[in-house]
């Protein structure tokens, strides 16, 4: 999508603004006789309204992750223009970033892998206050790790213990403590669910949303759980093949899904006493993301595709914020 199709809904609330962000990684060259790439993202563009919670949805490899690691600069995109609060991310050096990213805080999916596991609890936490240099007097910073444990629902007298001690759920909720540590305005969900139990999965939601609710935060949250997305985000965007697609209001994008693979994914969720007889079954795999198809990189699993679905198509205004990218739109 050009960004400039894209109308602004608040421009004035706009925390974080993606424009026609494109992340292609180099394949070896001896494995090909030409240089080829895998397209992992391909001119996304998207908004970040403050205060709302952003779904971001598509099945495994479609670019979720990369989006969010790119957003951040933690990978360097190929094009494209970062924007945080009118700033663009890609023009500034290594110190402004580090400042910048100071309000921009992420948790990741598997909570153990992404904590030290030779560093206790309360360093965890204490480490991007000493990083940023936000509270220099040790017994202080005591505190302020303290505060944050009770705040995620931890004990204080865990603050000694490593993180192999504790369980996914515990380990989730000391992730989220050390994110809010620097008093970030934008946190970034990568699937922080999924390595998780059902019973605690609910937990650790109801958890963001006080905190939302609480420290005012703005969420990119990244999920392929719909019911999931369906009870904590504002807006979704649905991804495919490095493309959105979709995006709208949650209950404009479950109430009335536009794009084929939209209305397939929903299909697909499971509801007790409904029958399986109207899930939207797609053929074939996922195409290569090394030589995707060209024009929308959906048509060759789309029952509805025709010719003209093989040229380029950009996200189309259908009123109240709703954007699909589809040619067929208002045919099926």
């Amino acid at each position: 999508m050009e960004y400039q199709e894209y109308q602004e809904y608040k421009e004035t609330d706009t925390l974080l603004r993606a424009r026609n962000v494109t992340k292609w990684f180099p394949i070896k060259k001896w494995f090909f006789e030409e240089q080829k790439y895998v397209r992992a993202l391909d001119k996304v563009s998207l908004e970040v309204y403050s205060g709302e919670t952003l779904g971001i949805v598509g099945e495994s490899g479609c670019g979720k992750s990369t989006l969010a690691r790119t957003l951040l600069r933690l990978i360097e995109p190929t094009d494209g223009i970062i924007e945080y609060k009118g700033k663009n991310l890609l023009q500034m050096d290594k110190n402004e970033l580090r400042k910048a990213r100071r309000y921009m805080q992420i948790v990741f999916q598997d909570p153990y892998s992404s904590l030290h596991p030779r560093m206790k609890v309360g360093q965890i936490i204490a480490e991007p206050l000493k990083i940023n240099g936000l509270i220099k007097d040790k017994g202080k910073r005591r505190e302020r790790v303290l505060e944050l444990m009770e705040m995620v629902g931890l004990d204080s007298s865990y603050v000694e213990r490593y993180p192999h001690e504790f369980s996914g759920g515990q380990r989730q909720r000391i992730v989220i403590a050390r994110a809010l540590a620097t008093n970030p305005s934008l946190l970034i969900c990568d699937e922080p669910v999924s390595a998780l139990d059902v019973s605690v999965r609910a937990q650790v939601l109801n958890l963001l949303k006080e905190l939302q609710e609480e420290l005012k935060l703005t969420y990119l949250f990244i999920s392929h759980d719909l019911s999931v997305v369906e009870h904590i985000c504002n807006r979704v965007a649905i991804m495919y093949l490095g493309h959105i697609v979709e995006i709208g209001t949650t209950d404009d994008i479950f109430t009335n899904p536009l794009h084929p693979y939209t209305k397939a994914l929903l299909s697909a969720i499971p509801l007790i006493g409904q029958s399986s007889k109207n899930r939207i079954i797609l053929e074939g795999d996922i195409p290569s993301p090394i030589d995707p198809p060209k024009g929308c990189r959906f048509h060759t699993r789309c029952s509805h595709a025709k010719e003209i679905c093989k040229t380029d198509i950009g996200l189309s205004d259908m009123g109240n914020n709703h954007f699909v990218a589809c040619h067929r739109v208002h045919e099926i």
